[in-house]
């Protein structure tokens, strides 16, 4: 019989999320996947779910999973795991995530293996891959022992693979207990967001710490919008408040794959090397011909960002300018 593997569902700017299409993905390949969607969805949820692998989806449209967050969602999901018994659950290493997975660990007193990038089953054990040191390192974790195995997986690990199924869903009842509801969201603020996102872009244009000053992140914005991309940050730009948290990527922040990666005035902590190591090609502007930034990239230009951006946006601006006569 094959194992059963779960999915915790999420719904992200109105639709699922691309972690819950990837983490069901790798989950219909070690076995039957599952979904576990609580609380509010397009309507197109189920479908969506379907068309990636999940043979069943466990779901509530009740709001108090999105009113009252962490606690009426581990008491349901810890009803449904002493119920069915799946063999794993998967989690993304989103805010709401974490939050679910770590409570979920406590009531269930079992382990929970995070900021997994790959995972299999082996004779009732599940062995994960941890990149450890900026991804310089990969580490192999282990949980054995009976129960459901919970795992937080980073984003982008996984391939998202459609594969059409038809899911059947099962009704669950929402908790009633007003001790899961004594923590609610008073206020949600959206911030308005232009252009390529991070996590889709196939051209990032990223600032560190070299760039002195927050006004200098125009010019990235420029050429980042030549090249049709967006604009990242480290975390120390961000902490700087140069910038908005939405644009940190690093292993406290957004973990990006783009096919084109420029790191301007940026040294390389580890840190920063988890969110973008993965990119296909990496071009590093430093002054500094030891930064470890260096190490990681395809093409680096010892140079000063100030005058070497600057001319690229000159250069890609006459390309351009020469391409429309």
């Amino acid at each position: 019989m094959a194992d059963l593997i779960w999915v915790y569902g999420e719904v992200v700017d109105g639709r699922i999320s691309r972690a819950t299409l990837e983490m069901l993905s790798k989950a219909r390949e070690l076995g039957r996947a599952e979904a576990v969607l609580l609380g509010p969805a397009p309507d197109d949820a189920v479908g969506t779910l379907s068309a990636h692998g999940a043979s069943r989806v466990y779901r509530s449209t009740d709001p108090v999973y999105r009113d009252c967050p962490t606690l009426p969602a581990v008491e349901t999901i810890a009803t449904l795991i002493a119920s069915h018994q799946p063999t794993v659950m998967l989690f993304a290493s989103s805010y709401g995530g974490r939050d679910v997975a770590a409570a979920l660990s406590a009531k269930l007193d079992c382990g929970a293996l995070t900021d997994v990038g790959d995972l299999a089953l082996r004779s009732g054990s599940l062995e994960a891959t941890i990149p450890a040191l900026g991804g310089s390192y990969q580490n192999t974790s282990t949980l054995t022992g009976p129960g459901a195995k919970l795992v937080l997986v980073r984003p982008k690990a996984f391939e998202i693979k459609p594969n059409e199924t038809h899911a059947t869903v099962e009704e669950v009842p929402a908790p009633r207990d007003p001790t899961v509801r004594k923590i609610r969201v008073t206020e949600r603020v959206t911030v308005k967001r232009e252009g390529p996102q991070l996590e889709d872009s196939r051209v990032i244009v990223s600032g560190g710490r070299g760039l002195k000053a927050p006004e200098r992140f125009a010019m990235l914005q420029e050429l980042a919008e030549l090249l049709g991309g967006a604009v990242g940050a480290t975390r120390a730009a961000v902490d700087a408040a140069w910038v908005p948290y939405a644009l940190q990527i690093g292993q406290t922040g957004k973990t990006v794959k783009p096919d084109l990666y420029i790191a301007c005035g940026i040294s390389g902590a580890l840190q920063h090397l988890a969110g973008m190591k993965g990119s296909k090609t990496i071009v590093a502007i430093n002054t500094d011909p030891d930064a470890p930034i260096f190490q990681v990239a395809d093409l680096g230009v010892v140079g000063d960002v100030f005058k070497v951006v600057p001319q690229l946006i000159e250069e890609l601006k006459k390309r351009k300018g020469a391409g429309a006569h």
